[in-house]
């Protein structure tokens, strides 16, 4: 994606003022440089603890998991109204402010519905490996990854040119995800890349290639050794899905890292809810380093709000990495609707301004 470098390499900022995007992630204009682990920890806790009292609701609702008793999920993903259709029926609903009553609520309802789109999406968990498997929480859906897909299928769905991701880079983009677990993203995000690499533990790169081959036309590719480790093996499937273990690659010398890392750049490492436990923390940031391309990969991550050390761990860790160049990671507050810290991370070139 060399277009997509000299884009962001002609962006003027400065230090504390947000660059427009950091390759296909934008970066709203209320973005914040974060520099102080603690300071930005006391100001997403302190927003979340206002944000409780004033609707009422619980800071912390458990692990977050959507229901790890069921075998199969049916999750309903909400797109809204394209703008377009939007924009009709509220000139629709205009024209007809001199209607009351009843039979004007009813229309009203039935528009709604009839413009209003929803995706289905069927997830199969593996809830005895949840319960067998220590330190296994990836073999069930969790309420990050259902909430940052719905966010982004509906900023496309309604064309929103200030979407997280630009569609048009990602269109041209390698995708790479830790941590996916089910592989609900990669179901939902994948059409959208050019490529798109799913990657977890070993034992759960069964259930990822269950779910993205029962929701997508074409089943994902395994790793084959005639076009590279981590090429999509077939022309009919942009998904490849393979094990990638964070602390193989931390214990591991820089030449057997580039071995175990997929073979294509990474324009896009997204992290979804996967900062959870302190002994996964060295090992994640190690692979987010090994993995980002300094000038060409954005770093999203999503964290749910659970243990405030944890998340401090993880954040301080963050702005201590430097090695090819030097880590910028901005706070996108609001983007994302609940209890969630949103982060975007930048490996700078040494000549980056």
């Amino acid at each position: 994606m060399d277009h997509a470098r000299s884009e962001i390499h002609s962006t003027d900022e400065t230090d504390n003022e947000p660059p427009a995007q950091r390759g296909v992630v934008r970066l709203p204009a209320s973005s914040t440089r974060v520099t102080d682990a603690d300071e930005e920890v006391f100001l997403l806790y302190t927003a979340l603890a206002a944000r409780s009292a004033a609707d009422g609701s619980t800071a912390f609702r458990g692990l977050g998991h959507i229901d790890s008793h069921e075998d199969t999920l049916t999750v309903t993903l909400n797109l809204g109204a394209p703008e377009d259709t939007k924009r009709g029926t509220e000139a629709a609903r205009s024209s007809k402010r001199s209607a009351r009553g009843r039979q004007d609520k009813i229309t009203r309802s039935k528009k709604t519905a009839a413009t209003e789109q929803t995706l289905e999406v069927e997830i199969v968990q593996d809830k005895t490996a949840l319960r067998s498997r220590k330190g296994d929480t990836g073999s069930v859906l969790w309420h990050a990854s259902v909430d940052f897909a719905e966010l982004v299928l509906q900023q496309f769905h309604r064309s929103d040119p200030t979407s997280m991701l630009d569609l048009e880079l990602l269109k041209a983009a390698h995708v790479v995800e830790l941590g996916a677990g089910t592989g609900l993203l990669a179901v939902v995000l994948s059409p959208f890349a050019r490529h798109y690499t799913v990657t977890d533990i070993e034992d759960l790169v069964p259930l990822i290639r269950k779910n993205i081959a029962r929701n997508l036309s074409h089943p994902p590719t395994s790793p084959s050794k005639s076009k590279g480790p981590h090429s999509p093996s077939s022309a009919n499937s942009n998904v490849t899905a393979i094990a990638l273990d964070w602390v193989e690659i931390r214990n591991a010398t820089p030449a057997l890292r580039r071995k175990l890392a997929p073979e294509e750049p990474a324009d896009l490492i997204l992290v979804v809810d996967c900062i959870y436990h302190p002994s996964l923390i060295p090992p994640l940031l190690s692979t987010i380093d090994c993995l980002a391309v300094p000038g060409q990969t954005a770093v999203l991550v999503v964290v749910e709000l659970r243990a405030e050390d944890v998340v401090r761990e993880f954040l301080q860790g963050w702005l201590e990495l430097s090695s090819a160049g030097d880590w910028e990671i901005w706070s996108i507050g609001g983007t994302l609707k609940g209890p969630y810290a949103v982060w975007v991370g930048w490996k700078r070139v040494r000549s980056d301004p």
